[in-house]
């Protein structure tokens, strides 16, 4: 369920609590799309045949295609009514703890760890993001990632 903030002030109030993003499902087309994109054909992404006689069994996502999902994470957990815009600041920290197979279904769980005021009204806020396969024990990313929102 979409977390709605008022306000970027109930939005730095947030410190400590968590948001939970919907389900995603990872498909061999956006593989191959990212893969495009930035010039990462290597086969256990992008040739299933031989991906399924591979590590895996089946082609995996690219890691940096799991962290570009983050703003959809983001998109479909929250929503600030009285704000105009947000950015991607930046990461501190990211790890990817586990692969993602073709046809996973990936959520994340972000939990608010810092907000200070910035320029223009702003507010800039340090987020702990721990992105979920369904039916995983195991995170498939972790990452400290960084946005401002503005009014």
């Amino acid at each position: 369920m979409k977390k709605i903030f008022q306000t970027l002030g109930d939005m730095a109030a947030f410190v400590g609590q968590e948001v939970v993003s919907d389900w995603t499902t990872i498909t061999q087309a956006q593989i191959d799309l990212f893969a495009q994109a930035t010039h990462d054909h290597q086969w256990i992404h992008t040739d299933p045949v031989r991906a399924a006689a591979g590590p895996f069994g089946a082609p995996i996502a690219h890691g940096f295609l799991t962290l570009s999902l983050l703003p959809l994470f983001f998109e479909s957990s929250m929503d600030v009514v009285e704000s105009s815009m947000g950015v991607n600041y930046g990461l501190n920290k990211v790890r990817f703890v586990a692969p993602v197979p073709v046809g996973s279904r990936l959520r994340a769980r972000m939990t608010l760890v810092e907000s200070l005021p910035v320029e223009r009204g702003g507010l800039q806020m340090t987020w702990d993001v721990v992105v979920e396969r369904e039916g995983s024990d195991k995170p498939v990313c972790v990452a400290q990632s960084l946005a401002r929102r503005y009014p």
